[in-house]
């Protein structure tokens, strides 16, 4: 898209967008935010006169409040117990609710460092803890069944380490399917831990990129379910598979009203929250014989479904694309997708 365009849609869409009204409905179930969601003005070194970056969680919840948001989803690490509880008196004052986002401890010299953050998130309201067990995504971190496996020793180590200290402070803890774990082996892990305060946080796209339908994934976790990342996404081929990338909310090929039915028969008080992060699409190269170092279980059958599912959604336009936008042309557009995607949770 051109940029003078794409700015003359961006300013229509925020201004159409921006004073949501709010059905009985959405007074009970008010979507979240994830600070992920805010990839551009997350970062508080962003200088915009329109678009500051976010300082602090406070900063990110007022915000959030502004546009409709019943709660937020940020990261806790290095809170102190005083910030802690200014978060809880701002929280309690907009009448949101707080779910934070944190690192597993890796080895038990971690423990205690794990422990304040979580003391710290509790003190702040939080009931929820989100985290994920690879910080990259296993195709192109993981390179071979051997790193496969080592992860997967370290991962459930960590989730080990960490299970005493969330039932110490009642806190559930999610671990995220964040392009690591296919469905199965995360609910297998989970199973295998038994306990009921270490769950899954369903992200609804992620699994596409490990070539999973969202409806399986779902299904599959929902048993374990603690939170989500609700999204929409878009697909388009490309040489070396497909790219993949999160659109706002009614404009994907998700089925969002299936998904949502999943979460609430298995978790009825289950919060969503958004996590609509404005960047160039992923590229999944599942053509290529790299991405298949650490698959055992996926099968070609499943490969060609999902290749047929990329050609069936094939979009009308190419995937948005942000990097050639100035700085403030990607913070007014990480705004847009996301009150789009509030605007559609209002109607739907």
């Amino acid at each position: 898209m051109k940029r003078r365009k794409f700015l003359q849609n961006a300013t229509l869409g925020f201004t159409a967008l921006s004073l949501p009204k709010f059905t009985p409905f959405l007074a009970e179930t008010r979507m979240g935010v994830v600070v992920h969601s805010y990839a551009f003005r997350g970062n508080p070194k962003v200088e915009s006169k329109k678009y500051p970056g976010f300082q602090n969680a406070i900063e990110l919840m007022e915000h959030c409040h502004q546009i409709g948001a019943g709660g937020i989803q940020v990261v806790v690490k290095d809170w102190s117990s005083d910030f802690a509880k200014k978060v809880r008196e701002r929280r309690e004052k907009l009448g949101m609710y707080l779910e934070g986002s944190i690192g597993l401890p890796k080895t038990a010299a971690d423990v205690a460092t794990f422990e304040t953050e979580v003391k710290n998130a509790k003190e702040a309201g939080a009931h929820i803890l989100r985290t994920v067990s690879l910080g990259g995504r296993r195709y192109e971190t993981l390179h071979s069944p051997e790193a496969f496996q080592e992860f997967k020793k370290n991962a459930t180590l960590a989730i080990q380490l960490a299970e005493p200290i969330v039932r110490k402070y009642q806190v559930k803890l999610g671990i995220e399917n964040h392009k690591d774990w296919l469905a199965s082996e995360l609910a297998a892990t989970l199973k295998q831990l038994s306990s009921e305060w270490v769950g899954a946080t369903l992200d609804f796209g992620n699994n596409i990129a490990l070539l999973e339908d969202p409806i399986t994934t779902a299904q599959t976790l929902a048993p374990y379910l603690v939170s989500t990342h609700i999204k929409d996404m878009a697909v388009e081929e490309y040489a070396s598979g497909f790219l993949l990338s999160e659109v706002p909310m009614g404009k994907g090929i998700l089925d969002l009203p299936k998904l949502i039915s999943i979460c609430k028969q298995h978790n009825p008080n289950v919060t969503f929250n958004l996590e609509m992060i404005t960047r160039d699409p992923l590229e999944i190269p599942c053509l290529n014989n790299d991405y298949w170092a650490t698959f055992s279980g996926v099968s070609g059958s499943e490969l060609a479904r999902m290749l047929q599912m990329v050609r069936k959604n094939k979009p009308k336009s190419a995937l948005p694309r942000v990097a050639q936008l100035s700085l403030d042309e990607k913070l007014a557009a990480e705004e847009d997708n996301i009150v789009q995607s509030f605007d559609y949770w209002k109607q739907h």
